[in-house]
């Protein structure tokens, strides 16, 4: 008999797992709170990295389409100064596919295939150890009950309590997005300074990042350490009064390095969370978390990559176990725990070296990770 299994969250995460699921012929409910595909915007770019994303991306078998839509000379990073000077210029080889970049929207579409997602299904909250199994609670009222219920629901997770009292907390960096369109025809002077891929500008606690999307699409990130309530005199729906602020923030910068701020279209506040770096739980027969909900991480490009990557472990060791189900999940979290710890403390202290008093501190964590 087939496994009753529920994936909450219809992201990068459960998506895998419910693709691995799927070619191994093994029937997932995935439930997601959004009423379709296309309710929000999907978000910006991802680097898929070898060996974490681009390995779940080959157990779902989709390892050649992801490919084709993939951006290698996204891997291009170009960092400045405050003053726009030119402090690093790193350009991916023709042959380099070790990180390429693909929207969010292009990896959600490409993971949906032929997947029956039950959209509209906001998950209220989910009790283990019922007479039927674990039992899901949804918003309107319904419950439904499996054998396995999946959390990978992200930071705010209605999954987490049924294990873990544990809540994000602020990590004291602020992140406020905006958007540039058409930039190359639009914008050609930043289009130039952008580059292929990212440029990143970083002073005292603070730094502005751009990144090239598909289709001359750029997001904009000012990254800054502030209290949580530093926009309380603002309103965050009037963009030119949150633009005013930002400006504030970054004043002394280089001209061409604020119309990144002075052209960007709409502003959304993104504080920073994180979960602590050793955030474990006492196993639970029939729930487990993946992802954010496990062990939200600071934005550095793990949390995505990591996420799928469990969704297709966890995928295979249930379809090809032994059928023991809760053998198979707990192996399953013992990995999961080693790994992401390791991430969540190098993202944690890439965090307070990104957005740090002094910016020597930030161009030194890039001479080491990115190629010489």
């Amino acid at each position: 008999m087939r496994h009753r299994i529920a994936v909450v969250g219809g992201g990068p995460a459960g998506l895998v797992l419910a693709r691995v699921l799927h070619r191994h012929d093994h029937p997932v409910a995935v439930l997601e709170r959004d009423p379709s595909p296309d309710a929000r915007p999907p978000g910006g770019t991802l680097d898929m990295h070898e060996g974490l994303g681009q390995l779940a991306l080959e157990k779902a078998g989709l390892l050649p389409e992801f490919r084709a839509l993939s951006r290698p000379e996204g891997q291009a990073m170009r960092i400045l100064d405050p003053a726009g000077t030119v402090l690093r210029d790193w350009y991916p080889r023709l042959d380099d596919r070790a990180n390429p970049e693909i929207d969010r929207g292009q990896l959600r579409d490409l993971l949906l295939g032929p997947l029956d997602v039950q959209w509209g299904r906001s998950v209220a909250q989910v009790v283990p150890r019922t007479r039927d199994g674990v039992l899901v609670r949804f918003s309107d009222g319904r419950e439904e009950a499996f054998d396995l219920v999946v959390g990978a629901d992200g930071a705010w997770s209605r999954t987490r309590p049924a294990v873990s009292p544990a809540t994000p907390h602020y990590t004291g960096v602020t992140m406020v997005e905006t958007s540039l369109d058409d930039v190359d025809t639009r914008h050609p002077g930043l289009a130039r300074m952008i580059g292929d891929g990212s440029v990143a500008v970083y002073g005292a606690n603070r730094a502005l990042v751009a990144q090239r999307n598909s289709g001359g699409h750029v997001k904009v990130h000012a990254k800054f350490r502030a209290p949580l309530d530093w926009h309380s005199n603002l309103d965050p729906a009037d963009a030119e009064a949150v633009r005013s602020g930002l400006l504030a923030l970054f004043d002394g910068w280089a001209a061409p390095v604020l119309d990144l701020l002075r052209q960007g279209t709409d502003f959304v506040h993104r504080p920073l969370y994180a979960l602590p770096v050793s955030h474990t739980w006492t196993h639970v027969r029939g729930v487990t978390l993946l992802g954010d909900a496990a062990h939200l991480m600071p934005p550095l490009g793990a949390g995505a990559n990591l996420a799928m990557l469990e969704g297709a472990e966890l995928a295979e060791s249930i379809a090809t176990g032994s059928g023991d189900l809760d053998e198979a999940v707990r192996a399953f979290e013992d990995q999961m725990w080693a790994r992401a710890g390791g991430w969540a403390r190098f993202t944690a202290a890439g965090l307070e070296r990104l957005v740090s008093p002094d910016p020597a501190e930030a161009l030194a964590l890039f001479d080491r990770v990115q190629p010489s």
